[in-house]
């Protein structure tokens, strides 16, 4: 049982849709597939085992990755069983970006990277039942492999020429970095990884991201060359924002899915943040609120966008999703007490202090006044300045009115810490240190 709540809670399939495919459709999962027809009429058969594979570049996955764990999760509730792929081979090497060449990490690094990435990847599928979901690991049938196998066996059916095209390989040829004959190799090994899993499991789908593409096929392709029948695969829009930004860790802008490197309240604001243009395209995708429920947001949006309704349901399923429900709720505690809703006092001290982390913060000694408080933290430029915002009742400490320039800082929120704040809505947090 997972300890998130897609395992845990009765998510079905939305039963207005005749099968997943015409679900994975309308929420605009499919950018690119192999036949629709047929992949439509395999998905309302009998179950089928498909997967998805995760490389361990980074320490934890992020929201790009959580796009495929829950189109995982959606096709397993249709009653088809998952195979989560952790590539221990594939991460020693990388798929290859546009610019350049990644950075090799060591074995030691990768396998640990392994491990995490198996944990986050297991929260959001189901282990029981009769479609029970499989982790799998691509080491363990590429380590045995030697070099000569490998050319004879798997590399004698890749044409060097439908390589070349391959979009990832071109964007590098025409680069001035180039590309190396490792990360040239890697579509080899992933389409082995696709050939691995149809001999073993009968896997007859992958999904992944569509800049993954040129990968996807070099498994369809080979299945096709070696065993004479055809497979599937489904590639899932890049996300991206309405002004064509990416949204995406290559851009700086990674939302990971480890508490420790990304804190729910963090993500919590993140989704809020979400623009009007966005947020019914969010929903789809990363929620499992019915077509109902989301077009009933539509509405809202468009009615009412000042009340943003739809932000702040996607902000609650998504960390609900990713971190708990308990989680999600502390979240939503410290958002409405730092500005204005609640009560400070009654917050969860190591939620308030996450979330103090990502306002403007400074650390001072116990007694420490208010007004130099004030220009550490920079609500103020000056300490004049500071005295003229609190002669004005411009200014609160810990949800209280400051009434003259010599109060001091003493960290009385739980967690021994203090809130000021400029204003309505101009925060920051102070640290007791």
């Amino acid at each position: 049982m997972s300890n998130t709540d897609l395992t845990a809670a009765p998510v079905a399939l939305d039963p207005t849709f005749e099968n997943v495919w015409d679900e994975l459709v309308w929420r605009g999962l499919v950018h690119v597939s192999t036949d629709q027809e047929a992949l439509r009429a395999l998905l309302a058969g009998d179950p089928i085992t498909y997967y998805c594979g995760f490389d361990p570049t980074a320490p934890s996955l992020h929201l790009g990755n959580l796009v495929q764990l829950l189109t995982l999760r959606r096709i397993q509730l249709a009653g088809h069983k998952p195979l989560g792929l952790v590539g221990g081979s594939t991460g020693l090497i990388g798929d290859p970006r546009p610019t350049a060449e990644r950075t090799l990490n060591t074995r030691e690094t990768v396998e640990e990277w392994v491990g995490r990435l198996r944990g986050q990847v297991e929260r959001f599928l189901s282990f029981e039942g009769d479609n029970a979901a499989r982790l799998v690991n691509n080491l363990d049938w590429t380590a045995p492999l030697s070099a000569i196998d490998f050319l004879r066996e798997i590399g004698k059916h890749y044409r060097v020429g439908t390589m070349l095209k391959k979009d990832a390989v071109a964007a590098r040829l025409n680069s001035d970095a180039g590309i190396s004959y490792t990360e040239f190799s890697y579509q080899i090994l992933q389409g082995m990884d696709f050939l691995e899993l149809y001999r073993q499991y009968d896997c007859v789908l992958q999904t992944g991201g569509s800049d993954q593409w040129g990968n996807l096929t070099s498994g369809t392709d080979l299945i096709h060359r070696v065993e004479g029948t055809s497979v599937h695969a489904i590639g899932t829009p890049l996300i991206t924002n309405s002004d064509g930004t990416k949204f995406g860790k290559s851009e700086g802008n990674a939302i990971w899915l480890d508490a420790e490197m990304c804190s729910p309240y963090r993500m919590y604001q993140f989704w809020l943040s979400t623009t009007d243009a966005d947020v019914i395209d969010r929903l789809k995708v990363f929620t499992f609120l019915s077509r109902a429920e989301i077009e009933e947001y539509a509405a809202l949006v468009e009615a009412e966008p000042f009340r943003r309704a739809a932000q702040k349901r996607l902000a609650l399923e998504v960390v609900s999703t990713v971190h708990g429900t308990a989680a999600a709720a502390a979240v939503i505690a410290a958002s409405e007490a730092l500005f204005g809703q609640g009560d400070l006092a009654g917050l969860d001290a190591s939620t308030l202090r996450t979330a103090l982390d990502e306002l403007p913060n400074t650390t001072v000694a116990a007694g420490t006044p208010v007004v130099e408080a004030l220009v550490a933290t920079g609500l103020v430029s000056s300490a004049s300045e500071a005295r003229r915002a609190i002669s004005q009742g411009g200014v609160s400490l810990d949800g209280a009115r400051v009434e003259d320039d010599t109060a001091t800082v003493q960290g009385t929120l739980p967690g021994g810490v203090s809130v000021l704040r400029r204003g309505k809505k101009t925060l920051a947090g102070v640290f007791l240190g």
